[in-house]
């Protein structure tokens, strides 16, 4: 079997093979709208080719930015379009080609990779972890009343479902195909700030590929305007029945800030001829159920993972991000899928790290994966030894490690590929 890089000449067939692998073809409509393989980049796609050769197996990477603890955006490969037919699966064939990509990425001088996994069983073996997760919103309109202000200070009204309060900002409406460019730039700066968060190249915007807000798929867009009249939010939302409820979907809320994620929440709580709201993407601990009256108002369901980590140079990683207590911590890493093994002191000074080969006793001991699951701080390192995946080898060692991997922010992913 032969693992080659796909050209340009190559899109039809590994269109073609990659849908087949999942029992798909290419004219099936992608749900929602937007063809995803229209941003392919070809010069970073694989194929799988057996003896007689025939293609057998795809995988693919986007040249992203995530935004790293402390506000660093860092390059990514983000994996995408990986599968194999079912007729030559339990081959090594998946096994080689991500052992080839991870080469790849670390040829191209990119120190991490992150996935959208299908399955969660499948990339932990390949050194990738769960490192944000994600949950829909459902809030009944009849008892989406606001919360009265609590606090020294706190002004009357406000809350979901109430106006926007005056002079603060404004709330307009467009169509998708009105505000491209406005989606594309409040996205922008949302993401440069948060956490976790994925870089949307223009080339997405301009051809649509993806899920809603990125396609061209009919939506109405609710754009929040702050007192100098700049955008700084936007929610995507469609209405239509839900079981037997009319329901306003928000695809996605984006905020520079919480004043913004509010007046937008309330606009979508406050819409009419609508019985639920479902806010699709949210963090699951956000705080807009708290600024309901009836904090059950609001019902948090589909929490799941969403985006995969996967270090590839465990210095330059730990180095990159910010670091927000100081310490200092020995990590023996184990790497198995790549057959390798390090020992690091990671020090933490002024809010940033040195982290170099040391021959100290460790202490933690973890996989790659795990390293991966905490490194946006959405993961404590303490649940990992109480889980029996991070071995600590002294006592507050595992403390000291959750005080240091946390964030500035709980990271959070919008983005689909």
């Amino acid at each position: 079997m032969e693992i080659r890089p796909t050209t340009d000449e190559d899109l039809e067939v590994f269109v073609e093979t990659v849908h087949t692998a999942f029992g798909q073809f290419p004219e099936t409509p992608i749900a929602d709208g937007g063809r995803w393989w229209s941003a392919l980049e070809m010069d970073r796609g694989l194929l799988a080719v057996a003896p007689d050769g025939k293609p057998v197996g795809t995988a693919a990477a986007h040249s992203f930015e995530l935004t790293l603890p402390g506000g660093k955006p860092v390059p990514a490969a983000g994996v995408t379009a990986v599968g194999v037919l079912p007729s030559h699966r339990r081959r090594g064939v998946l096994s080689a080609m991500m052992r080839h990509q991870l080469a790849e990425v670390r040829e191209r001088g990119e120190f991490l990779a992150v996935l959208l996994a299908s399955e969660a069983r499948i990339y932990g073996r390949f050194g990738y972890g769960p490192a944000t997760s994600t949950a829909r919103l459902t809030v009944a309109r009849h008892r989406a009343e606001a919360a009265e202000p609590r606090g020294a200070g706190a002004p009357e009204g406000g809350g979901p479902g109430a106006p926007d309060t005056p002079g603060t900002g404004s709330v307009e409406v467009l169509r998708r195909a009105e505000c491209g460019e406005i989606l594309e730039a409040v996205y922008d700066r949302y993401r440069r700030a948060q956490p976790g968060a994925l870089s949307r190249p223009h080339r997405w915007w301009d051809l649509g590929a993806g899920q809603p807000p990125v396609s061209r798929a009919p939506r109405h867009v609710a754009v929040h305007r702050n007192a100098d009249g700049d955008a700084d939010g936007y929610a995507s939302y469609s209405i239509g029945p839900v079981g037997d409820q009319n329901t306003l979907t928000v695809d996605e809320t984006i905020a520079v800030d919480d004043a913004a994620f509010t007046a937008l929440a309330r606009y979508a709580l406050g819409h009419d001829l609508v019985s639920q709201v479902v806010f699709r993407h949210v963090q699951p601990e956000h705080p807009l159920r708290w600024q309901l009256a009836d904090v059950r108002a609001g019902e948090v369901g589909g929490h799941t993972d969403w985006l995969w980590v996967r270090l590839l140079d465990v210095p330059r990683a730990l180095t990159a991000r910010g670091w927000f207590t100081e310490g200092e911590l020995v990590l023996e890493v184990d790497d198995p899928f790549l057959g390798e093994q390090g020992r690091y002191l990671l020090t933490v000074r002024d809010g940033g790290a040195e982290c170099v080969p040391t021959d100290r006793q460790p202490d933690l001991s973890l996989d790659v994966r795990d390293l991966g699951s905490v490194y946006l701080g959405g993961t404590r390192p303490s649940t990992l030894v109480r889980a029996g995946h991070i071995r600590a080898h002294r006592p507050g060692a595992a403390m000291l490690a959750d005080a240091l991997f946390g964030s500035d922010l709980s990271p959070h992913c919008l983005h689909w590929f």
